[in-house]
């Protein structure tokens, strides 16, 4: 149950989100509510509710877009948020987050992700450095092989990195289904810190053996795609919320679907993409409040069916 002051806080958040152009003045109270869950391989505990940057954030960096995006960031940070995953092959998206973050004075406040995605052990360096440079950082927090590019290779250059205390997590990520058994035969040989992987209303093959061995093992998990690109959230569109979200502290379709995958113990933290300082503050609530049981769940899955 949540407590009245955690009440009035969500209403109060809803009530700005509402607004047009007033956002800002509940995010404080909303840090302080935004779950966390502890990555494995340190206990370090980080908010489950991340932003990702593939398409959003491959813009100019003197383009009009940085406004909108700067605000995306404020909502982030002041939300309680910190993760943010980026790629090299996000086209500009590595050096757009670098440039939000030092725009904002973020660095201490944000957890950076970034990935590798290039193939032998000098190609693959000369990337991790431009990343370097590209997020404006001496050190960055998580650095993933990419799609499971050149994976061995890839992972011991960033033990290398993380051994120099350059980076602090090393992992691997990829982003359908088809590539799940790959996935789990690399965590079974290479010891890493994080994996990120697809898991939504529609994808639910992780459930099957992913999740569970990273239960297990102690890898934290970060889940991509949860919205399917936007394919879920089009089959409600036109839909009214149904009442018995309110039972799981859900004002929208869209954090019906993050409290599904979050309801999984397995999962450490959700990253969907977003360009709106809106959506990225609805993100946020779905990291809040109460999660959906076994019961629920069938529900949220049958509202999408």
């Amino acid at each position: 149950m949540q407590t009245r002051r955690q009440l009035l806080h969500r209403s109060a958040l809803l009530a700005s989100f509402a607004a047009l152009g007033s956002l800002w003045p509940s995010m404080g109270s909303a840090a302080q509510l935004l779950a966390t869950r502890k990555i494995p391989a340190s206990g370090e505990m980080l908010p489950v509710i991340g932003l990702g940057t593939s398409i959003t954030h491959n813009v100019s960096l003197d383009s009009a877009e940085m406004q909108q995006l700067l605000e995306v960031l404020r909502v982030l940070v002041e939300g309680g948020a910190q993760l943010i995953d980026t790629a090299p092959s996000y086209g500009n998206a590595d050096r757009v987050v670098g440039e939000l973050v030092q725009r904002q004075n973020a660095r201490e406040r944000v957890f950076l992700a970034t990935k590798v995605s290039s193939t032998g052990s000098a190609r693959g360096m000369a990337q991790i450095e431009e990343s370097f440079k590209a997020l404006q950082t001496d050190t960055i927090d998580l650095i993933q092989v990419h799609n499971l590019q050149d994976t061995s290779t890839q992972l011991g250059l960033l033990r290398e990195l993380k051994e120099q205390g350059r980076i602090r997590y090393v992992g691997a990520t990829h982003y359908v289904e088809s590539a799940h058994d790959r996935l789990l035969e690399v965590l079974k040989q290479e010891p890493v810190d994080f994996v990120q992987f697809n898991y939504s209303v529609s994808e639910r093959n992780a459930e099957k053996q992913l999740l569970p061995y990273c239960a297990d093992n102690g890898i934290a998990t970060l889940i991509n795609r949860p919205f399917t690109r936007g394919n879920l959230l089009s089959r409600v569109k036109d839909k009214p919320l149904p009442d018995w979200a309110a039972e799981i502290d859900a004002s929208s379709w869209a954090q019906l679907l993050l409290k599904f995958i979050l309801a999984e113990p397995a999962v450490t933290a959700v990253i969907p993409a977003t360009s709106n300082p809106r959506y990225m503050a609805d993100n946020i609530l779905a990291g809040q409040g109460r999660l959906p049981d076994a019961r629920q769940r069938q529900l949220i899955v049958e509202a999408f069916g």
